[in-house]
């Protein structure tokens, strides 16, 4: 390891490091535009200037040069200090000083540093260059009269998204960045380059003069969109959630996080339910939470009871469920509303065993019934780092863009039975070789026979630096599974058998997808926070809250229990889900043994014991043995509108804009139209 000297300081650095990771390390701050850590190096916007010895007396950029043994770096010297003067001037030549309308006012990179190292006043009196809006589609608003040409959103779209929409044109003074052919940018994480935008050139169209940062409640919270468990950051204004933004966590998103996530959040204000329904002669009308608790008791249930918990639940409520369904002596609950069945008696059989972060190592990789950028576009992200590191890749399935070299096997599981050499010699040979098994294969056989293969491949297995690799992952689309099968909520044939027992009540804990027709003669209690397909079907409604209304643990794909903090409060009669299902309890006469939120975790603890605990879960390494033949054609795959997958999308009029433009190619007609 290299030893340099920063400002006097001697510090030893990783070999291979920077001249601005040294000073970092030095504990320095060095101003960039364009660095980013999880950015190739583009060493364009000169900002980060430092002086080195030995070396020309000269300001060289840190971002660009390596750091080798003996140099002395000056990050404050009178040279340092003139020259980032100089830069900053150049930048603000053709920048509009449009800071009080700008919307990243507050927030912004250029504003900061030219606070911190600029002049204070230029002169430059020339007109200032204009360039005209792109069109990037509906969430992201354009200004690129303000761009400095950091390229930061190209090298975003080319090196982590792999979809090379953005780009650059013409040089010099006329350079402009635009997407291709002024079209939309189409892929699932387009969004992340408002936050990598260092100025005002991109912004986000949806929150545009919605609010400034310093207006903002800022509150810790884990996505719930889809199984990755992506952490947050929710800002809200009142009762009100303005907008979602990543927090870092190298572990789960890194710092991205997908455009649904990011701005579903509109949909948490429309078509709330916020009071009590109850239907008579066929239409709900609004009711009082002891009508409603009457009508439930009147239906007097006994045993023949069953719930069914949605894809955004969290594991308090999936938890207070199975206490109420057991003092009232059922164990009916299920939460693979569409009618997926597979064995979960071993957790370690449909959990994402190599972590997100650890399948960026395999060198094969067997893909079975899984759209991965519509159903984990962080996941993606990650496959693309292993790709690039010569992972092969091989899926079963329809085809779908991918944005990595990949090899598609066709659609009918049967191929599992016999692969092809090319195939086999891949995965026999991998030092890391590794299964994902997706919604669209879990189902039918494919879980049996990918844990054959499993085993013939030998993809748990000690490594040679004596760490330990298991290869076999089960990847969930729902933020509930993994949280609801360690608590034990799945019947052996799922829904088949709610459906069978023909339950006098039938609670639907925000499940939106489930087929009700198939339980006619049940007293069907929704508990939820969105007028979706479950209101719509349901005799009682029960309002309840959303994912940011209420704290809450998490378990992502991988296993990983995360904690969720209340960002605001419920609006008009709705409850929190835990406190709906224990006064529930009293109105039915039975006991759940908690009465506070902390009880109610207190039990749940005592009950799964490994929820106890932020981080992994441990379900060891062992697999079943699996076998069977797989059979059955993928058709299509479980997320079929990536924008519409749930009842807070499918209120969200920027989800519903999304769908329309970059899915069905729809054309938004302005007023004037």
């Amino acid at each position: 390891m290299p030893t340099v000297k920063v400002d006097g300081q001697d510090i030893e650095v990783p070999a291979g490091a920077t001249v601005l990771q040294a000073c970092e390390l030095a504990g320095k701050e060095i101003p960039r535009f364009c660095y980013h850590e999880r950015l190739s190096i583009a060493g364009n916007c000169r900002m980060c200037l430092v002086e080195v010895k030995p070396g020309p007396p000269k300001p060289q950029a840190s971002c660009a040069l390596p750091a080798t043994e003996g140099q002395e770096i000056r990050t404050d010297s009178e040279m340092v200090k003139k020259a980032r003067e100089g830069v900053m001037e150049f930048l603000l030549i053709n920048h509009p000083l449009d800071c009080p309308i700008c919307d990243q006012g507050g927030e912004c990179d250029l504003q900061d540093q030219s606070m911190a190292y600029g002049r204070g006043a230029t002169r430059y009196d020339e007109n200032k260059r204009a360039v005209t809006e792109k069109n990037m589609g509906p969430l992201i608003k354009t200004t690129m009269t303000r761009c400095i040409h950091c390229t930061r959103c190209v090298r975003f779209s080319e090196e982590i998204a792999g979809v090379d929409e953005i780009g650059a044109l013409y040089r010099g003074e006329n350079m402009q960045i635009t997407t291709y052919l002024e079209h939309a940018a189409k892929h699932e994480l387009s969004a992340n380059v408002i936050d990598l935008c260092p100025v005002g050139a991109l912004t986000s169209r949806p929150y545009a003069f919605e609010a400034r940062p310093w207006e903002l409640k800022k509150t810790l919270g884990i996505d719930v969109m889809d199984a990755m468990g992506a952490n947050i950051r929710i800002d809200s204004r009142g009762r009100e959630v303005l907008r979602a933004l990543p927090r870092v966590n190298d572990d789960v998103n890194e710092e991205w996080l997908s455009d649904k996530s990011r701005y579903a959040v509109d949909g948490l204000t429309r078509r709330r339910l916020d009071k009590v329904f109850v239907r008579k002669a066929g239409k709900l009308q609004p009711a009082t939470w002891d009508d409603a608790f009457k009508k439930i008791k009147a239906a007097k249930p006994g045993k023949d009871i069953a719930a069914v918990y949605g894809d955004l639940l969290d594991c308090e409520t999936m938890f207070a469920a199975k206490a109420l369904l057991g003092a009232m002596g059922s164990t009916l609950i299920e939460g693979r509303q569409t009618g997926l069945t597979y064995a979960t008696d071993s957790l370690a059989a449909v959990n994402f065993n190599t972590t997100l972060a650890g399948i960026e190592n395999a060198d094969a990789i067997l893909i079975v019934g899984s759209q991965i950028r519509h159903e984990a576009p962080l996941l993606n992200v990650r496959l693309r780092k292993a790709v690039k590191r010569g992972a092969k890749v091989f899926i079963v399935g329809p085809e779908w863009e991918t944005t990595y070299p990949a090899t598609f096997l066709g659609n009918d599981l049967a191929v599992l039975n016999s692969l092809s050499p090319d195939v086999t010699d891949a995965m026999t040979n991998a030092e890391r070789p590794a299964i994902i098994l997706g919604g669209a294969a879990l189902g039918r056989g494919a879980l049996g026979k990918a844990l054959a293969l499993a085993k013939e491949w030998n993809v748990v297995r000690a490594l040679e630096d004596g760490t330990a690799w298991n290869g076999f992952n089960s990847l969930h689309f729902s933020a509930s599974r993994m949280g609801g099968l360690m608590l034990g909520l799945a019947q052996k044939n799922g829904m088949a058998d709610i459906v069978a027992a023909n339950p006098k009540l039938l609670l639907a804990l925000g499940a939106d997808e489930v087929d009700f027709t198939k339980f006619p003669d049940a007293l069907k209690v929704f508990i939820g926070h969105h007028g979706d397909k479950g209101a719509h079907a349901a005799d009682i409604i029960l309002p309840a809250a959303a994912y940011t209304e209420k704290a809450g643990t998490y378990v992502n794909v991988e296993g990983r229990v995360q904690r969720s903090e209340k960002a605001v409060f419920a609006p008009g009669d709705a409850r929190e889900d835990w406190t709906i299902l224990r006064a529930l309890a009293d109105a039915l006469g039975v006991s759940v043994g908690f009465d506070s939120f902390d009880q109610l975790r207190a039990a749940m603890f005592a009950d799964t014991p490994a929820l106890a605990t932020e981080g992994l879960a441990d379900f060891g390494t062992a697999l079943p043995a699996g076998g069977g033949e797989a059979s059955g054609v993928i058709t299509g795959y479980p997320v079929a509108d990536f924008y519409l997958t749930n009842a807070i999308c499918r209120a969200s009029p920027t989800m519903q804009r999304c769908s329309a433009e970059l899915l069905h190619g729809e054309t938004l007609a302005e007023a004037a139209e």
